[in-house]
């Protein structure tokens, strides 16, 4: 997940991730930070200028990872129906193939230790914004209803975070049927196809 940043980085970032996960971020002190990455403080004060900077350099390395782990599935070649699906299975195979990531991005996203510029390059960077440009393109071509593109994204989303959340916490067993099935109810929900025949 942090394999742009060089080893040090990788060991404070991977390390301050599991530790928050583990003990929530109010006990996560730059002290535990370097004595369970191995790292030493000064060290690690070389690369970042406190532990607001480590998370916040945390939260934009998992925004850019999911980022490009999701677009790989709404770039691949096809239509708009087939791009929604393989978009939306790109982010729930994330979420479960890298659950403390998810946690953590579910957790802090409205985080005070989160910058605001670092929130708003995250909400229109990442997946969130090439996915709301191909909702748009499917209310050009009416293929679902006109709505806010933004907002019919989060309402999805937030359904499917519900879903990986109960996953994770062993609740609910979300296997690929019931993701395809979710992804369809989300479809569904906004085609005009169906507003119409109702």
């Amino acid at each position: 997940m942090f394999d742009k940043y060089n080893k040090v980085q990788q060991a404070v970032l991977e390390t301050t991730l599991r530790i928050i996960i583990q003990r929530e971020l109010q006990a996560t002190s730059m002290a535990l930070i370097a004595k369970e990455s191995g790292v030493s403080t000064g060290n690690i004060y070389h690369y970042f200028q406190s532990k607001e900077d480590i998370i916040n350099e945390l939260y934009k390395g998992i925004v850019t990872f999911n980022g490009e782990y999701v677009i790989q599935g709404l770039n691949q070649k096809g239509t708009i129906r087939e791009r929604f699906n393989w978009g939306w299975e790109k982010v729930i195979e994330l979420s479960k193939k890298y659950p403390e990531g998810f946690l953590f991005i579910e957790q802090y996203s409205f985080s005070p230790y989160i910058y605001e510029e670092v929130k708003k390059e995250a909400y229109s960077g990442g997946w969130c914004g090439p996915m709301n440009k191909l909702y748009a393109e499917a209310i050009d071509q009416q293929l679902i209803i006109d709505m806010q593109p933004e907002l019919m994204v989060q309402m999805h989303y937030g359904s499917i975070v519900y879903m990986v959340k109960g996953h994770i916490h062993g609740n609910i067993e979300f296997t690929e049927e019931i993701a395809r099935n979710a992804i369809q109810t989300c479809w569904n929900g906004i085609s005009r196809d169906i507003q119409i025949a109702n």
